[in-house]
């Protein structure tokens, strides 16, 4: 004889825990925090930079990383803008470039602070792209693994905790390792990118004038129809040498979070692009603030999927909230 279920029955099994407050307050899960976050730092000289998103110098850095570090936000992500460009990006090897004196200055004001940095050529080189190429055009390898372990290097020099190649030129992850070795740096990790090519990237690359000449360049990122070349290029940097793995747009890869989570301990810090900041956390233009709400619960989302941190340019915003 089959069991029945009387109405009563059904009405009391579909009761969800949360009408009663303390109840509700009991079962939460595990909340985002700011120690689930790192702050995106786009440093740039004194003059005005006509982009659509938010900047700082490196006179302001300390105010920044001293708000980072009283907020509980445990490490920040540098970009720095170079006002001079060469075809092999050897102008961001210089000691005092823009990059070393933020990672200087950003150390200072607040050590306990993990600085992370990225080692990549858009910024530095002429035409925007993240690699040197040769005579004909085409990439030139060989020349920017060297560069970006030379760049490796220098960012170690300046203090740099995280050094994060971005390229996606295979034989980075493993140079830049290598040459931190070589020079006493085996106490620096490294995060190497990963990266689903989009349109969300636009808003930095304006900013910090790192847009391909040539339109949208695609050479070395992978396209999002394929989340299984993904997954094996994030495998094969841990094989690398990783110790933790960038993984953006952060949007586009909870599942790809997820995939890793079971294949790999590496901490995973998804990156929540300029896109995301500017569609997710919109700005009142009466106010001069963002509505972050959005963006905080994608930012859950992601810790949910087994997200180490979530970078975005919203973490001190989301954490005065979280605090609040």
């Amino acid at each position: 004889m089959s069991a029945t279920h009387s109405p009563r029955d059904t009405e009391v099994s579909n009761r969800p825990p949360r009408a009663n407050p303390a109840v509700h307050r009991m079962l939460t899960g595990p909340a985002l925090t700011p120690a689930h976050l790192s702050m995106v730092l786009l440093v740039v000289d004194e003059q005005a930079v006509d982009g659509p998103m938010p900047t700082t110098t490196v006179d302001r850095l300390p105010t920044v990383m001293r708000d980072c570090s009283r907020l509980g936000i445990p490490s920040v992500k540098i970009f720095a803008q170079a006002t001079a460009r060469d075809a092999t990006g050897s102008v961001s090897l210089a000691s005092d470039s823009l990059m070393a004196r933020a990672v200087r200055v950003a150390k200072n004001a607040a050590p306990e602070v993990a600085v992370m940095t990225e080692t990549c050529l858009c910024s530095y080189t002429p035409g925007g792209l993240c690699y040197v190429t040769d005579q004909r055009g085409r990439p030139d390898v060989a020349a920017t693994i060297e560069v970006t372990a030379q760049q490796a290097v220098a960012h170690a020099d300046a203090g740099a905790d995280i050094i994060g190649p971005a390229s996606m030129v295979l034989g980075t992850t493993r140079a830049a390792r290598d040459a931190l070795d070589q020079s006493g740096y085996e106490d620096r990790s490294v995060m190497p990118h990963v990266i689903y090519h989009s349109s969300l990237y636009d808003g930095f690359r304006l900013t910090m004038g790192a847009t391909p000449h040539a339109g949208a360049d695609r050479a070395f990122q992978i396209s999002p129809t394929r989340p299984s070349e993904f997954i094996s290029a994030a495998l094969r940097l841990v094989e690398d040498g990783a110790d933790l793995l960038l993984l953006e747009p952060a949007l586009f890869t909870g599942d790809m979070v997820r995939d890793l989570r079971a294949r790999t301990t590496t901490p995973l810090f998804p990156f929540s692009v300029s896109g995301e900041y500017n569609k997710l956390a919109p700005l009142d233009p009466g106010t001069g603030r963002r509505d972050v709400r959005t963006l905080a619960e994608l930012c859950t989302t992601l810790r949910r999927a087994g997200a180490t941190a979530t970078v975005t340019y919203g973490a001190v915003e989301i954490a005065r909230q979280l605090n609040s």
